[in-house]
């Protein structure tokens, strides 16, 4: 082809994936019934999802020049499965992965979903994590044609961190200090102006940047997040959801919701039946194994109040597909949430208010791993890796990859980036410079995850969406292993156990956290966040 002999290089670059934060990649999977990450059941894959994850992984891989050794979520045969086949691929191409080697190997982390199905039900109160919540955010880029009486030329606006200065910098914080942070931007740009007229409102802001031409350019952002912020506030107070967030915090949490006042907005016709799902998949996750018989009631009044039978058996779906007797991992116990409260008090900004109370699982998860407290009976080896030696589960990695199979969310985006930032800010702790990178087959908010439950149920069969059947309790915990498990040369056959069934490549109501005076206080810090957003919010 080069027939003039112009061509002096060519290069290789890996990139079969979508970066959307220094901190996270995605490989924007997007499940349908003829394109479902699962296969015949949550355990198993549909080969073309899985082909798709093994090459976006080896790809994040390669573009890092990391060369990991790979460790998994016990309970998930998913997670093996997926682990044994970058394995299998790295050994087979090992000139790609001929990279130099660190004193601490870097670690490929491969987590299921289905271990925690809290965090992405949950309503977000983070800028970024609000936005992707209430109206999606894809490829960088917020549809905002719905928005009443929106400009024409901010019906589609873009929202990454390299071109938006604003977003690169609260992007992170939370619906309280947000307000107060985009009035001090607009007033920074006034300031410039030989104006001295007040911002008191949407309106005043309009009129100063039409006002004033000079200011198109920089007043161009200014109107953006303007729109976006004013949209967020109408979406929650339209929807209620202040209430509806402090009930969801207090299920995921421990901090006390409870059935009266789960079901009080079930009732409640100024909720939206979608949020209505929400809350009631939060309260069966909850109190699946204390309360089933409210669980029954809550899905009957779910389709009194205008919820179709088809959407409240996703109900049972998600308790079928991870609920108590499906997670290795028990995200409601006292012994849990007593220690998550103990961790949020020591560092990450700890529990900022009411509706910050909820941290993902994953938190906990990288805590241990950079301590060198994992566990290898819950989070175990893929067999015969090299570099792999009795001592690998007490290392302190310097790199760490999390793949999270079922797709990652922004508030988990945003634990990592916390969690980042102290390592590299405190130069005397146990592993400082260590640096974590968060990626899954997708980036979820509440409505993509449910659609993904409800699009892999054409595969399952019809007792999913029925109440799941009580496995007996020396099967639920995590430890459950194979009744049968055969090694047969560079292949495992593990039958039974909490893995599941495969063929695996082997290269060979709660305890309260949460002062009533911090409740109260925040509830009113909120309250005239509110007002003040709305004071600079589109009419």
């Amino acid at each position: 082809a080069d027939e003039y002999e112009v061509v002096r290089e060519v290069q290789e670059f890996f990139a079969d994936y979508a970066p959307l934060l220094p901190c996270l990649f995605s490989l924007n999977h997007v499940s349908t019934p003829t394109d479902s990450l699962y296969g015949s059941s949550p355990n198993t894959w549909n080969p073309a999802a899985l082909e798709r994850s093994v090459q976006g992984v080896l790809a994040v891989l390669l573009s890092l020049k990391k060369k990991p050794i790979i460790r998994y979520e016990k309970m998930s045969g998913m997670a093996k499965k997926l682990g044994g086949e970058i394995l299998h691929r790295i050994q087979t191409e090992q000139t790609l992965f001929d990279f130099r080697l660190t004193q601490v190997p870097p670690v490929l982390l491969i987590l299921d979903r289905r271990n925690d199905p809290v965090t992405p039900l949950l309503s977000q109160w983070t800028y970024q994590a609000m936005v992707h919540e209430l109206l999606g955010i894809h490829n960088g880029r917020v549809d905002l044609s719905r928005v009443p009486d929106i400009r024409p030329e901010l019906k589609d606006i873009t929202l990454t961190l390299q071109t938006d200065p604003f977003f690169s910098h609260n992007h992170l914080a939370t619906f309280g200090d947000l307000g107060m942070n985009l009035k001090t931007y607009v007033a920074s740009y006034q300031s410039r102006s030989v104006s001295t007229a007040s911002i008191n409102s949407i309106t005043d802001m309009k009129r100063f940047i039409e006002e004033y031409p000079e200011f198109q350019k920089l007043g161009g952002n200014v109107s953006k997040h303007v729109a976006l912020v004013g949209e967020l506030s109408r979406l929650v107070g339209r929807d209620s959801l202040m209430d509806v967030g402090e009930v969801e915090q207090g299920l995921a949490s421990g901090s006390g919701a409870d059935f009266k006042a789960v079901q009080a907005l079930v009732m409640n016709p100024s909720i939206q039946p979608f949020n209505k799902l929400r809350l009631v998949m939060l309260y069966a996750l909850r109190y699946q194994k204390q309360a089933a018989s409210n669980i029954a009631t809550l899905i009957s009044a779910l389709q009194e109040s205008g919820v179709s039978q088809e959407d409240a058996q996703l109900v049972y779906a998600v308790l079928n597909m991870a609920g108590a007797d499906q997670r290795q991992d028990d995200l409601f116990s006292i012994e849990n949430i007593l220690a998550k409260g103990r961790s949020a008090l020591k560092g990450l900004k700890g529990v900022e208010n009411v509706y910050m109370q909820h941290r993902p699982h994953l938190s906990e998860t990288l805590e241990n791993l950079i301590k060198g407290r994992l566990k290898d009976t819950s989070y175990p080896f893929i067999e015969n890796q090299k570099g792999v030696g009795p001592n690998s589960v007490l290392q302190k990695p310097q790199d760490v990859i999390v793949f999270m199979i079922g797709g990652t969310t922004y508030e988990e985006a945003r634990i990592v980036s916390l969690i980042n930032q102290e390592l590299v800010g405190n130069g005397t702790g146990a592993n400082p410079g260590t640096r974590i990178l968060l990626g899954g087959t997708s980036v979820h908010n509440s409505s993509s995850y449910i659609a993904m439950i409800q699009s892999a149920l054409a595969n399952f069969p019809s007792s999913f969406t029925q109440p799941p059947t009580e496995i007996p309790a020396a099967s639920s915990s995590g430890g459950a292993g194979p009744s049968l498990n055969v090694q047969l040369g560079g292949l495992n056959l593990s039958v039974g156990g909490i893995a599941g069934t495969g063929l695996y490549r082997s290269a060979g109501e709660g305890v309260s956290i949460q002062a009533d005076g911090i409740r109260d206080g925040v509830k009113n810090l909120f309250g005239k966040v509110k007002q003040g957003v709305e004071s600079i919010g589109l009419p």
